[in-house]
C-alpha cells in the first residue's frame, strides 16, 4: 500500500559542496530537496577569513541551477591563526552561521587546522559572547591512539575541557559515531548538539570489511561497530531535540575512491532523504522523522523553520542512481545496501 508523508523542508546540517566542476556537479543533488545546508569549509585554500567565505558563496549561488532555491549557511574554517575580530564581523553581517573546528589531520583537507588548543581560546570566548556555533570535527590525531577510539577519546581529551572553559559555547558534535558520542550530547546542556549522518545511521564497519573493503563506505570518522550504530539509530528515532540530520554528503571522483589509498567519504546527497525515511520506518519512529531533518536543527541555530514543504511517498523500491558526471570525472553515490522505498516528490 502506498504512503505519503507530508513535512517541512529539510535542511542538511553538514554538507560538503567542493568548488568548480565538482560544486556544480553536487550542488542540484542537494538543492533538489534541501532548502539550506551548513557548508563545509575545508577546501584548498581554506575558507578561513570572512572574504573568503563571501566569495565562496558568491560561487555556490552561482552554481545554482535556475528554479532551484538554497541557501548556503557559510562557515569559516578555524586556524590557530584566525582574527577573533574578523570572526565577529563576519557573524555581524550575518554572513556566517558557523566556525568549524578540524583537529590537524583528523579528515580530508585538515593540514591547517588546530593543533595547540591554547592559541584558539580567545576565538572561541567571541564565539560564546556572541551565540555563534562552533562545529567540531571531533577525533584526535595521534598515531598511538586505535582509529576506533579516537571520538571517544576526543571527547575526553579535548571536548569536555574546551566546553568548561568556555561556559556558554554553543558546540555542534559534528557526524557522531559512537555510543559514548550519544551519550555525552544526551547528558550535556542546551548549547551542546550533534548530528549523525546517514551511512552512521544505516552500516557499520562489518559492511565495509567482511569479504573485501569497500571504499565507498570509507569514511571519517569511521565506521563503527554494530552496537554504536545502534545507539545512533535510537537516539535519532528518539526525539530528542538536540541531534539532527548532517549527512556529510562528500564527493570525490570515483577513481579517488576506488584508489589504492581511497579518498575518505560517502556521497549521499541524492538519496538521504529516502535513506533516513527508510530507517526511522524500520524503527517505527516516521512520526519523529520530520524533528530530525526539519525542525530539531533549525531550533538549536536559531534560525527559522522552513515555509516550504516536501513530500515523500512509499511504493515499490527505488531504481537508485549509481553515478553522476562532475567535469571529466563521475562520483559515485552511496549504496544504501538495502532496497529503498521512500521516494522524494
Amino acid at each position: 500500500m502506498t504512503q505519503s508523508l507530508t513535512i517541512r523542508r529539510p535542511d542538511d546540517w553538514h554538507l560538503h559542496l567542493r568548488d568548480g566542476a565538482m560544486l556544480a556537479a553536487v550542488l542540484p543533488e542537494t538543492a533538489r530537496h534541501f532548502g539550506r545546508a551548513i557548508v563545509m569549509p575545508n577546501l584548498v585554500p581554506p575558507v578561513v577569513t570572512g572574504d573568503d567565505a563571501a566569495a565562496y558563496r558568491t560561487r555556490i549561488m552561482a552554481a545554482l541551477p535556475a528554479g532551484m532555491t538554497f541557501e548556503p549557511l557559510m562557515t569559516l574554517y578555524m586556524t590557530e591563526d584566525t582574527d577573533a575580530e574578523d570572526v565577529r564581523r563576519a557573524a555581524a553581517s550575518g554572513l556566517v552561521t558557523a566556525v568549524k573546528l578540524y583537529p590537524a589531520g583528523a579528515t580530508t583537507n585538515s593540514a591547517s587546522g588546530v593543533r595547540d588548543f591554547d592559541k584558539v581560546r580567545g576565538v572561541l570566548d567571541v564565539m560564546a559572547e556572541i551565540g555563534l556555533p562552533l562545529c567540531v570535527h571531533g577525533e584526535v590525531t595521534d598515531a598511538e591512539i586505535d582509529i576506533f577510539d579516537r571520538e571517544a577519546v576526543f571527547i575526553d581529551r579535548v571536548l569536555d575541557p574546551i566546553r568548561r572553559a568556555t561556559p556558554g559555547l554553543k558546540v555542534v558534535m559534528e557526524h557522531i559515531t559512537t555510543a559514548q558520542a550519544a551519550q555525552y550530547v544526551q547528558a550535556g546542556d542546551d548549547s551542546l548538539a550533534a548530528t549523525i549522518t546517514v551511512q552512521h545511521l544505516m552500516l557499520d564497519r562489518n559492511d565495509m570489511l567482511v569479504g573485501g573493503m569497500r571504499p565507498h563506505y570509507y569514511c571519517l570518522p569511521i565506521l563503527k561497530r554494530r552496537d554504536h550504530r545502534e545507539a545512533l539509530v535510537k537516539l535519532a528515532t528518539s526525539g530528542f531535540s538536540r541531534t539532527f540530520l548532517g549527512t556529510d554528503s562528500a564527493p570525490h571522483p570515483t577513481h579517488k575512491k576506488e584508489a589504492e589509498c581511497c579518498a575518505a567519504g560517502a556521497f549521499t546527497a541524492p538519496i538521504a532523504l529516502s535513506c533516513i525515511a527508510e530507517v526511522f520506518e524500520a524503527h517505527g519512529a516516521l512520526n519523529r522523522f520530520e524533528a530530525f531533518v526539519s525542525l530539531n536543527g533549525p531550533a538549536f541555530y536559531g534560525l527559522p523553520v522552513s515555509d516550504d514543504t516536501l513530500t515523500l511517498t512509499k511504493g515499490d523500491p527505488l531504481d537508485l542512481p549509481t553515478k553522476i558526471t562532475a567535469g571529466p570525472d563521475t562520483v559515485t553515490v552511496f549504496d544504501p545496501g538495502r532496497p529503498l522505498h521512500w521516494s522524494v516528490a
